[in-house]
């Protein structure tokens, strides 16, 4: 794996490097740095500050483990099986993001516009949702062990095959969310709009 100086560092943040597959930039410090189009493939970004840094059409499939996102602009981002665990992604712009298969265990995503967004077969355990919109967002075979939901919109949202063992989803609106062959053991839905939500197929688990 390349390791970063920080002459290139410089020209990172500047947009003039567009290629940063396998590089090392754990800890770097890349706020409001301007990386649309950039492709960082299997680079190391493990608790980067990236605060701010226009990421748009970035491919991120990378180690971004305990990275801080908050407020950055993700949007038609590919995250797909990237390692986001510990993330904080707060203030974050995430319209057609993919985070298929992603690892996002115990991720902050608090009060985010996730309307849509691709969560498919991804790790979410533990991770926060709280106040976040989420219609017709895609969590179907995810893993939501623990993870809080509460007061989210999740309007229309697919849970179909998803874990969510422990979730929290009180005060959430789950108007027509899909929720067949789900696991649901132990989910708090305490104050939920379960209106048109289909919750016959759950398994308990």
């Amino acid at each position: 794996m390349q390791r970063s100086t920080t002459t290139n560092l410089e020209e990172i943040r500047d947009g003039a490097v567009k290629t940063l597959t396998k590089m090392n930039l754990a800890g770097a410090d890349l706020e409001d740095a301007l990386l649309a189009d950039t492709d960082m493939s299997q680079a190391n970004l493990a608790g980067a500050n990236l605060t701010g840094a226009d990421l748009q059409r970035a491919i991120l499939r990378a180690n971004l483990r305990g990275a801080n996102l908050t407020g950055a602009n993700l949007a038609d981002a590919d995250c797909r099986n990237a390692d986001l665990r510990g993330a904080v992604l707060m203030g974050a712009t995430l319209p057609q993001v993919s985070f298929a298969g992603a690892i996002l265990a115990g991720a902050t995503f608090s009060r985010l516009n996730l309307a849509g967004v691709d969560f498919r077969g991804a790790d979410l355990r533990g991770a926060s949702f709280v106040g976040s919109i989420l219609s017709q967002a895609d969590f179907s075979n995810a893993n939501l062990s623990g993870a809080d939901l509460s007061n989210a919109d999740l309007e229309e949202a697919n849970f179909a095959g998803a874990v969510l063992r422990g979730a929290n989803l009180s005060q959430a609106n789950l108007l027509c969310a899909t929720f067949d062959a789900s696991l649901l053991a132990g989910v708090d839905l305490a104050g939920a709009c379960l209106e048109g939500t289909v919750l016959e197929g759950g398994i308990p688990g």
